[in-house]
C-alpha cells in the first residue's frame, strides 16, 4: 500500500456504488482504520433504491421504506456527500459537485468509480413530457398508487361518463420488466380494490400497455414472453405489440395503429439511457453515450478510473462482440469484481475479468403470479412468482431490510390489502395554504368548502 492516503470516489448510489462501497469496506478494512483509504460516495439521495420491489410497493404489498436501504448506516466506514455532480475533470482529478442551489464543492480525489447509473429514455412524443410519468423512483411509485385509487374515488364520485371513462383508462409504455411488473401489479390492486365501490365495477376499467417491438419481456425467451401476453388478455389488460405512442397532449392518447382515446394516467417505461453527468466528463463514450469500459471493469485509456453498471458499455467475455445487459444481476456482480480490482490496484496486484453468464430472469405479474427462465428452465403462474420473491429477498441488502420485507409479506397473508389513496401527500401545503387564503379562489374565512 502507498503511504499516502488514497481517496476514492465514487459517483451513485445506486447498485454499483453502493455494493462496491461496501466491498471495499470489507476489504480494504485495515487501511481504513489506518487512515491510508478514504471513500467519498457522491449521490443525490441517502439511499439505494432496490428497483425490482418498486411494483409491490406500488401495489401496497411492502412498505417503500422497506425497498430503500439508508447508504450512512450500511457504508459506515465512507463519507456520504449528498449532491450531484455537475462535472468531473479526471485529468485533474477534480469533481464539481453541487450540494445545494447556491454551492459548489470541489472534491478531489485519487482512484474514481462512475457508477451513476442511468434515467428514463424519453422520445419527443407530444404531450409525454406534460402528462407522463416513469416508474425508477419509490417516489414514482407511490404516486402511481396514489395516483390509481385517486383515480378510482373520482371515477366514483362523478356523474360525468366522460370523465369516469377517462379516470379508469390507464397506459402503460413500455413491454420490459418495468412496464410489465407495474402494470401487472397495479392493475392486480385495482381489481382487489374495486369491490369497495359499490358504483364501479372491473369491467369499467381499461388498461393498456403499448410495446414498439412484437414481444414483450424479452429477457425470459419468446415462449415465456408469448405465455405472458396470452395470460395478461386474459385478464382483460389490452396488449399492443408493434405499436407507438404518438401523442399524449392533453392526455389524449394517439397510438400508431390508428386508435385515439383519452387517459387519465400514462407510465413511460420504454427503456433507459446513461445518465446525463457522463456528458459532463473527459471520459471517452461509445456511440450510445455510455463510458467505454475493459472487462476488468477500467476506463478504456484511462489511469485511475473504474466503471460498471447501466452507464458503461462492459464487454461481455462470456459472449465475445457482446455487451452486458443493463440490468440489477450484472450491476451487484460486477460491483464485486469491480471493489477486488480496486484493492488489487492499491496493493499492486494484477486485476481479473468480469465474467457472469447470464442466469436467467424472474418476473411478477402482481398476488401469487408470475413468469421466469432460470438456466432454461421455464416456470409460469404460482412456482414463478415464488421464485421471484425468494430470488430477489436474497438480494435485497442486511438482514434489516430482508427481516422487514418478509414481515410485510407476513402481515399480508392476515390483512387485507390498503386502498387509501395520500395522493395530498405532494401536495403538503394545500389545507394551509387554503388557512392563510394563499389558495386560489379560497375565501380563508373557515367555512367548509
Amino acid at each position: 500500500m502507498p503511504e499516502k492516503r488514497t481517496h476514492i470516489l465514487i459517483v451513485g448510489g445506486g447498485y454499483v456504488g453502493m455494493y462496491t462501497a461496501l466491498h471495499l469496506q470489507r476489504r480494504l478494512r485495515r487501511e481504513l482504520r489506518c487512515g491510508q483509504v478514504e471513500i467519498t460516495v457522491v449521490d443525490p439521495q441517502s439511499y439505494m433504491t432496490y428497483q425490482p420491489f418498486l411494483p409491490e410497493a406500488a401495489a401496497g404489498n411492502l412498505e417503500p421504506r422497506h425497498v430503500v436501504a439508508p447508504l450512512r448506516r450500511i457504508l459506515s466506514r465512507c463519507t456520504i456527500l449528498n449532491g450531484r455532480v455537475v462535472r468531473l475533470e479526471h485529468a485533474a482529478r477534480l469533481a464539481h459537485v453541487r450540494v445545494a442551489e447556491d454551492e459548489l464543492r470541489d472534491v478531489p480525489y485519487d482512484l474514481l468509480v462512475m457508477a451513476a447509473g442511468s434515467i428514463s429514455r424519453t422520445l419527443p412524443i407530444p404531450g409525454l413530457a406534460e402528462c407522463g410519468i416513469g416508474f425508477k423512483t419509490v417516489a414514482e411509485a407511490i404516486f402511481l398508487r396514489n395516483q390509481v385509487l385517486a383515480r378510482l374515488d373520482l371515477a366514483a364520485s362523478t356523474q360525468n361518463d366522460d370523465l369516469r371513462r377517462r379516470s379508469l383508462t390507464f397506459v402503460f409504455v413500455g413491454g420490459g420488466f418495468a412496464g410489465v411488473e407495474a402494470l401487472a401489479e397495479l392493475e392486480d390492486m385495482a381489481q382487489y380494490a374495486i369491490h369497495y365501490y359499490p358504483s364501479l365495477s372491473a369491467g369499467d376499467m381499461r388498461w393498456i400497455l403499448v410495446e414498439a417491438s412484437g414481444r414483450i419481456l424479452p429477457e425470459v425467451g419468446p415462449d415465456m414472453g408469448r405465455w405472458t401476453v396470452e395470460a395478461l388478455r386474459a385478464r382483460g389488460i389490452e396488449v399492443r405489440l408493434d405499436t407507438l405512442l404518438t401523442s399524449a397532449e392533453g392526455g389524449r392518447i394517439v397510438l400508431s395503429d390508428g386508435s385515439a382515446f383519452e387517459a387519465g394516467t400514462l407510465v413511460w417505461t420504454a427503456g433507459v439511457k446513461p445518465h446525463p453527468v457522463v456528458n459532463a466528463t473527459d471520459l471517452p463514450l461509445d456511440e450510445r453515450g455510455r463510458i467505454r469500459a475493459t472487462a476488468e471493469l477500467t476506463v478504456c485509456g484511462v489511469p485511475g478510473a473504474f466503471t460498471a453498471g447501466d452507464n458503461a458499455a462492459v464487454p461481455d467475455v462470456t459472449k465475445p462482440g457482446e455487451l452486458c445487459a443493463p440490468n440489477a444481476q450484472h450491476a451487484v456482480r460486477q460491483a464485486s469484481r469491480l471493489a477486488a480490482n480496486i484493492a488489487a490496484t492499491l496493493r499492486g496486484r494484477p486485476l481479473k475479468p468480469y465474467r457472469h453468464a447470464y442466469a436467467g430472469s424472474v418476473a411478477s405479474l402482481g398476488l401469487h403470479k408470475g413468469v421466469a427462465q432460470i438456466y432454461g428452465v421455464k416456470a409460469k403462474g404460482f412456482p414463478a412468482w415464488f421464485m421471484h420473491r425468494t430470488y430477489h429477498l436474497s438480494r435485497v441488502p442486511t438482514l434489516n431490510r430482508k427481516v422487514r420485507v418478509v414481515a410485510d409479506w407476513t402481515l399480508a397473508l392476515f390483512f387485507h390489502r390498503e386502498i387509501v389513496s395520500l395522493g395530498t401527500l405532494q401536495r403538503p401545503r394545500e389545507e394551509f395554504d387554503l388557512a392563510t387564503g394563499h389558495q386560489e379562489g379560497g375565501r380563508g374565512d373557515g367555512e367548509a368548502g
